[in-house]
């Protein structure tokens, strides 16, 4: 297959195209380098890439409405996997801004890319957090309409764009509310890599609302082996899990074994071989006290149900950030 993958150099970007290209898929990937976090990590992934002769890598931004339509015009992606995106609920708050911009206005132009060069698949990352204020176990039949940040309201408004566009153009999409994903190669502005490098330095971590939240913590393997499946699981009207009248159906992938933070810290401390010094603070504006998914719809569509165990997870983390920061 044709697979093109935005936000190709990100964390999961990176770990769905490996995978692909050792399927023996030819994956085209996109990245805009943004400097919401360190660059040079996002270069160390991208050239993991170009090093497979199936892997054409481009250099452009969302916003950039011709090149992503002469992109797509050129790439002709059977499957494409839109992982690009503004992340970060507490940033939101600073820059409001970059969020409208990349989550908004990217996947808009994204949507008109594939009008004029349609896809047989578009499959678009969402989060658990346009849940919201809801009760968990959240299951995607739940309505989704209240937002408890900027970021998760402009991921929410990204998956009604897509609705629209499916139903309009028969564009077939699956909407991927991903449940914080970990693993190696981690974003560093995520709890798991924050605490390993302070915990490592002898510096202490922030910890808020005294640790009383739990996360569905979901491994990169598992969101992969998800991705991978799902490729094949082109959605129609109507069919299990899907908007009635669009060929959109709306996919949980999480864990499904909600943990505590206190348990995550003790899991990192663990790995790490120190004790936390801990900095207690209040509970941060926009997020979400808990987190849990239903994940019965994966399970139906593709056989699968994740279940990485969270301490290999973060040991393997703490692991390959031993050895890529040489600490």
């Amino acid at each position: 297959m044709r697979v093109l993958i935005t936000g190709a150099a990100g964390f999961i970007g990176m770990h769905t195209a490996l995978r692909l290209l050792r399927d023996g898929h030819e994956v085209t990937g996109l990245d805009g380098f943004t400097p919401y976090y360190e660059p040079a990590l996002k270069r160390a992934r991208f050239k993991r890439l170009t090093e497979h002769a199936s892997f054409a890598g481009h250099e452009l931004m969302l916003e950039d409405a011709a090149a992503l339509k002469h992109l797509a015009r050129e790439a002709r992606p059977e499957i494409v996997i839109h992982l690009a995106a503004q992340a970060g609920v507490r940033y939101s708050l600073d820059e409001p801004a970059s969020y409208i911009g990349s989550n908004i206005v990217g996947t808009f132009n994204l949507l008109e890319a594939l009008r004029a060069f349609p896809a047989r698949h578009l499959m678009l990352a969402s989060t658990s957090s346009v849940y919201g204020s809801n009760t968990p176990p959240f299951r995607e039949s739940d309505r989704a309409d209240h937002p408890l940040s900027i970021y998760a309201a402009t991921k929410k408004a990204a998956e009604d764009l897509a609705h629209s566009y499916a139903h309009l153009f028969s564009q077939p999409v699956t909407l991927m509310r991903f449940f914080t994903v970990y693993g190696t190669w981690y974003r560093p502005d995520m709890a798991l890599f924050k605490f390993t490098k302070a915990i490592l330095a002898g510096e202490p971590i922030d910890v808020y609302n005294g640790g009383r939240m739990r996360r569905d913590f979901t491994h990169i393997d598992d969101v992969v082996e998800s991705l991978a499946r799902l490729t094949g699981q082109t959605p129609a009207p109507g069919g299990d899990g899907c908007s009635p009248r669009a060929p959109c159906r709306v996919v949980n992938i999480a864990g499904g074994a909600p943990v505590a933070l206190d348990d995550y810290i003790a899991a990192i401390e663990a790995a790490a071989g120190h004790k936390a010094i801990r900095r207690e603070l209040p509970m941060q504006a926009g997020d979400m006290t808990d987190t849990a998914a239903n994940t019965d719809l994966l399970r139906r569509l593709t056989g699968f149900t994740p279940r990485a165990p969270i301490e290999p997870g973060v040991r393997g983390f703490v692991e390959w950030y031993r050895g890529h920061y040489g600490v």
